[in-house]
C-alpha cells in the first residue's frame, strides 16, 4: 500500500509535482479507517460502511475486473452500492466487473446511485456511439510517450482493446436516481449526494457529515478542470467553481477524487479547492466582460490568460484540458457557437478557401514552403494554418501530406495539453494516410 495521503501533503505544501499524480497502478490503499481507494482511471473509493461495500466510481471497462481484484483483497463483504459521479466512461465501465463479481459470489447486485441525467447520458452515448469511439481514440491518441511522468500515460483502457461500443452493454443501470440532493444512510453513517454542473451536467459530489469526508468525483482532477474539452458537449465552468465553493463551505478534513490524490486537512483542502475555483471565476468573468464588450471569440482566447505561477500548481498545470479551451466553451456558454467573423457563419467549403489561396499564392508548395518556414522560427500556429491550406488545395500529394505530417508532429511536441496533442496528432495521421494511399504503402 502507498502512503497517499504522505505523497498528497508534500506535493500540496511544496508546491512541486516531483512524481506523477495521476497515478493508474490498480493498487488498493488505506485512506483512512474502513476506507481505501483503488488507483486507477478512473480511481474507485471503496467504503466499508458495516453493511457492505460502499464504491465511488467504478473505473474503465478494460480496468474494472483489476480494481474488483483489489478490492477483494482488502474485504469480501458484498457491494452495498457503486455511486457514479458522473456518467462518463472511465466511471462506469468497470461496473459490468462489479457485476460479474457479485453473481460469482453469490451476492445480491448492488444498487447504482446516480443523478438523474446519467441515463440520459446514455442513451446519448448509445445514439452517438460509433462518433464517441472515433473521437476518444483521438483525444488519448497523441500522448505515447510524452507525458508518462506527468500522467502515467494517462488513457482509458490502457492497453486493452478498442472498445466498439462506447458504453458496454451490461453496464449496470441505475437504481436509485438523485435531483438537486439525496440522503442516504449506509449502516449507521449518513452519505449526503448534492448535484453540480461542472465537466458534465449530471455530476454528483457525496459528503460525510460526521466523518467529515467528501468524494469530489471530477470536480477534482490534479489537473486544471475539464471544462473546455473541444471535443466534447458542453462544460460548466462557472457551476463547477460554485461547486468547489459549496464544498469549501462544508468544512471537509479528507478529499477523496476520482484522479490524482487524496487530500487530508482542512485548510489545505480549502486552499487547494479555491485555488481551483478562482481560477475558473477568472476565466468566466475575463471572457464575458469582454463578450459585454463586443469583442470577438478570436480576440478573447488571445487576450484571457491564467497567470503562468498559477497553471505550474501540481493541481492545476493544463496537461489534460487548458485554459484556452475553457474559454471557448464560456463562449459557447454564453454567446452561442457562431466566433464573430462574419466569413465564418456561413463559410465556403475548406477545401475552395485552401484552392484559392494557394492560387493566389502561386500554389500549394508555395504555401507549404512559407508553413515549413514558419515553423522553424517557432510560429506553429501560423504554420498550421497554412500547411492545412496546402493539405487542402492538394488533398492527394504526398510530398504536401508528408510535410504537413510534419508540422503537426512538431506542433504535437510542442504542446502541453493532452486534448491539443491528440488532436495534433490526429492531424499528423490524417496525412500520413494520404501519403500511404499515394505510394501504396
Amino acid at each position: 500500500m502507498a502512503d497517499l495521503i504522505g505523497l498528497s501533503t508534500k506535493i500540496v505544501d511544496s508546491g512541486i509535482a516531483d512524481q506523477p499524480v495521476n497515478r493508474t497502478t490498480g493498487e488498493l490503499s488505506e485512506i483512512a479507517d474502513k476506507l481505501a481507494m483503488v488507483e486507477s482511471f478512473s480511481h474507485v473509493v471503496t467504503w466499508d460502511s458495516g453493511d457492505g461495500l460502499v464504491c465511488f466510481d467504478t473505473s474503465h471497462v478494460n480496468s474494472g475486473q483489476q480494481v474488483v481484484d483489489s478490492i477483494r483483497s482488502w474485504s469480501t463483504d458484498p457491494f452495498n452500492a457503486l455511486v457514479y459521479t458522473h456518467g462518463h466512461s472511465d466511471h462506469v465501465g468497470g461496473s459490468v466487473a462489479f457485476g460479474a463479481n457479485a453473481r460469482a459470489l453469490g451476492h445480491q447486485a448492488p444498487r447504482v446511485i446516480a443523478h438523474k441525467n446519467v441515463q440520459r447520458r446514455f442513451d446519448r452515448y448509445r445514439y452517438t456511439n460509433d462518433w464517441n469511439v472515433a473521437i476518444n481514440a483521438r483525444q488519448f491518441g497523441g500522448i505515447r510517450g510524452d507525458l508518462n511522468n506527468a500522467l502515467n500515460d494517462l488513457r482509458p483502457a490502457s492497453g486493452g482493446p478498442r472498445l466498439s461500443n462506447f458504453i458496454p452493454e451490461d453496464t449496470l443501470e441505475t437504481t436509485e436516481t438523485v435531483d438537486r440532493f439525496a440522503s442516504m444512510t449506509f449502516g449507521d453513517t449518513v452519505v449526503e449526494f448534492h448535484h453540480g454542473r461542472g465537466e458534465t451536467d449530471d455530476h454528483l459530489w457525496s459528503w460525510f457529515p460526521e466523518k467529515k469526508w467528501v468524494a469530489t468525483g471530477d470536480f477534482v482532477i490534479w489537473n486544471f478542470p475539464n471544462a473546455g474539452n473541444p471535443q466534447k458537449v458542453q462544460r460548466w465552468p462557472i457551476e463547477w467553481a460554485e461547486s468547489l465553493r459549496a464544498i469549501i463551505a462544508k468544512g471537509p478534513e479528507l478529499l477523496l477524487p476520482a484522479h490524482g490524490l487524496p487530500i487530508a486537512g482542512k485548510e489545505r483542502i480549502a486552499r487547494v479547492l479555491d485555488e481551483i475555483a478562482s481560477a475558473l471565476e477568472y476565466l468566466v468573468t475575463s471572457t464575458v466582460e469582454m463578450m459585454n464588450a463586443g469583442e470577438t471569440l478570436n480576440t478573447i482566447i488571445h487576450s484571457v490568460k491564467i497567470p503562468d505561477a498559477t497553471l505550474g500548481k501540481p493541481y492545476l498545470r493544463p496537461l489534460y484540458d487548458e485554459p484556452e479551451f475553457v474559454v471557448r466553451n464560456i463562449w459557447r456558454q454564453f454567446g452561442g457557437w457562431w466566433d464573430g467573423a462574419p466569413s465564418r457563419l456561413k463559410p465556403s467549403t475548406d477545401e475552395s478557401v485552401g484552392t484559392e489561396i494557394a492560387r493566389l499564392s502561386g500554389g500549394a508548395e508555395v504555401l507549404m514552403a512559407r508553413a515549413k518556414e514558419l515553423a522553424a522560427s517557432g510560429d506553429l500556429r501560423l504554420a498550421c494554418h497554412l500547411a492545412d491550406f496546402a493539405g487542402w488545395a492538394a488533398p492527394d500529394d504526398p510530398d504536401i501530406h508528408a510535410a504537413r505530417s510534419e508540422i503537426y508532429e512538431v506542433r504535437r511536441k510542442n504542446e502541453a495539453s493532452l486534448m491539443a496533442k491528440g488532436i495534433f496528432k490526429g492531424a499528423s495521421r490524417e496525412s500520413d494516410s494520404v501519403v500511404k494511399k499515394a505510394t501504396g504503402q
